[in-house]
C-alpha cells in the first residue's frame, strides 16, 4: 500500500546543497581564515572586500561560459539593470586593480568571502563556498607565478596540510596546437571540454572542425600526464612552435623550483583545462588525500581586467597570477583545531565579598581584555558540559578575585 506523502516542504528547509554552518566547523572556518588571510599579509597582500553583487557586464567581462552559467542572475529593482551574484572573485579583484587602484607597480592584493554557484561545481559540494585567493598584478616574469604557487603552498601547510601534489599545465601549450585553426566559441569550447575529459573519442566527433593533424596532435595531448618525462615527450611529439616551447621551458623552471620544497609531488597534465576560461598561460592545481578534487586553482591570466583599465598604463595587458580555494572543503581536510582553553566564572559572587558583582564583574573584564575567553555559569546550569572546554575557574581567595586550575 502506498503512502502518501505531501507535496510540499516546511519553510524552513534549505535549498538543495546549501547548508547552515553549526559552531564547531564555523569555528574552523573562521580561525583557518584568519591563519590564510595572515599568511598572505606575510607575503605582502592587502585585504580587499569586493561587493556579493554586481552589474552582469563587469562581473562576466571576458570570464566565459563557464562562469555565465554558474552565475545567479537577477534584475536591479533600482536601476532596472541585469545583475549577478559573483560566482569567483577573481574578476573583481581584477576590476579593482584595473580601475580603482589603477596602479603601475606591481599590486598584491587577497581577499576571502562567499561566492554563490547555480550548481555544485563537483560530486556533494556546496552551492556556497567560502572562497579565499590571492592576486599578484604588474609581473609578466614566472617569479609571479611562483609566488602565487609558493603562497598557495604555505597555506596549505598553515592550514595543516602537509603531503601535497601540484599539477602543473599551460594553456599556451593548446593555444599553439590550434594555431591557426579557425574555430567558433562553441567549437573551442568543446575542444577544451573534451581535453578535461580526456575524451579522445569527443576529439574525433570533432574531426569535421579540425585538420587531420591537429586532431592527431590533440589526442596525443589527452596522454602526456605524469611526471617529468612528460615535458620531453611533448617536446619529442608536438609541432615545434616558440609558444609551445616558451611554454615548455616555463613549466621546467616551475617544477625545479618546486623540488625545493619540503612535502610537494609535482605532475604535469598537459591537457588540463578544467576551471573558468581566463587563463592565459602557466596554471597549477593542488591535490591533497582526502580531498575529492583539486583543493587549489591558480595559474596566470594576464589581462583579465582589460576591460576596466581605461588609462595608457598597460595597454590592457596588465600581468597577473594567482590562485582561489574553498575554505570549506579545506577545513574538511584540514586536521581539527583544539578547542581554546577557558575560564569558568561564577554568574554571581558568594555572600559577603568585598565589591560584590561590581569587583567580580571588573575580574572577568580585566580577563577578556587581555585576551581570555571568560563563560560565566548562568543560574541552574553548574553541571552541564563546558562548551568551551574550560580548564581554570575564577574564585575569590583572600579578597581577591584569582584564576586557578580547574
Amino acid at each position: 500500500m502506498s503512502v502518501w506523502q505531501p507535496s510540499w516542504q516546511p519553510s524552513w528547509q534549505l535549498p538543495d546543497y546549501l547548508a547552515d554552518v553549526l559552531p564547531s566547523e564555523a569555528r574552523q572556518i573562521e580561525e583557518l581564515r584568519r591563519d590564510l588571510l595572515d599568511t598572505a599579509r606575510g607575503y605582502g597582500y592587502e585585504l580587499v572586500m569586493p561587493p556579493l553583487l554586481e552589474h552582469i557586464e563587469s562581473l562576466l567581462t571576458g570570464t566565459g561560459e563557464a562562469l555565465d552559467l554558474q552565475t545567479f542572475k537577477l534584475v536591479d529593482q533600482l536601476s532596472g539593470r541585469m545583475m549577478g551574484l559573483r560566482a569567483d572573485t577573481t574578476p573583481q579583484v581584477a576590476r579593482i586593480d584595473a580601475h580603482l587602484l589603477n596602479r603601475v607597480a606591481v599590486t598584491r592584493l587577497c581577499y576571502c568571502g562567499p561566492v554563490l554557484h547555480t550548481r555544485p561545481d563537483r560530486p556533494h559540494a556546496t552551492r556556497e563556498p567560502l572562497q579565499f585567493g590571492a592576486e599578484i598584478y604588474g609581473h609578466s616574469g614566472a617569479e609571479a607565478d611562483l609566488e602565487a604557487l609558493l603562497l598557495a603552498l604555505d597555506c596549505l601547510k598553515a592550514a595543516g596540510v602537509k603531503a601535497v601534489t601540484v599539477d602543473l599545465a599551460d594553456v599556451r601549450i593548446i593555444d599553439a596546437l590550434l594555431a591557426g585553426t579557425v574555430l567558433d566559441a562553441q567549437a573551442i569550447s568543446h575542444v577544451h571540454t573534451a581535453l578535461a575529459a580526456k575524451d579522445a573519442s569527443a576529439l574525433t566527433q570533432l574531426g569535421g572542425h579540425l585538420s587531420a593533424s591537429v586532431l592527431a596532435d590533440l589526442q596525443q595531448l589527452v596522454q602526456l600526464y605524469g611526471d617529468a618525462s612528460v615535458l620531453d615527450k611533448a617536446a619529442a611529439s608536438l609541432p615545434n612552435s616558440p609558444q609551445l616551447t616558451q611554454a615548455l621551458q616555463g613549466l621546467r623552471w616551475l617544477a625545479a623550483q618546486l623540488a625545493e620544497v619540503p612535502g610537494v609531488t609535482v605532475s604535469f597534465d598537459l591537457a588540463d583545462l578544467r576551471g573558468y576560461a581566463y587563463y592565459s598561460g602557466a596554471r597549477f592545481a593542488m591535490y591533497v588525500a582526502g580531498a575529492g578534487d583539486a583543493l587549489v586553482r591558480g595559474g596566470r591570466y594576464d589581462g583579465i581586467g582589460a576591460a576596466f583599465d581605461h588609462s595608457a598604463r598597460t595597454g590592457g595587458t596588465r600581468p597577473a597570477a594567482g590562485f582561489s580555494l574553498d575554505l570549506k572543503a579545506l577545513v574538511e581536510v584540514s586536521p581539527a583545531k583544539p578547542l581554546k582553553a577557558a575560564i569558568r566564572a561564577p554568574w554571581t559572587p558568594p555572600a559577603g565579598v568585598a565589591g560584590g558583582a561590581i569587583g567580580m564583574r571588573a575580574a572577568i573584564s580585566a580577563l577578556r581584555s587581555r585576551g581570555e575567553t571568560v563563560v560565566c555559569i548562568l543560574p541552574g546550569h553548574e553541571s552541564e558540559i563546558d562548551e568551551f572546554q574550560c580548564d581554570r575557574e575564577l574564585v575569590h581567595v583572600g579578597g581577591h578575585w584569582v584564576v586557578q586550575a580547574l
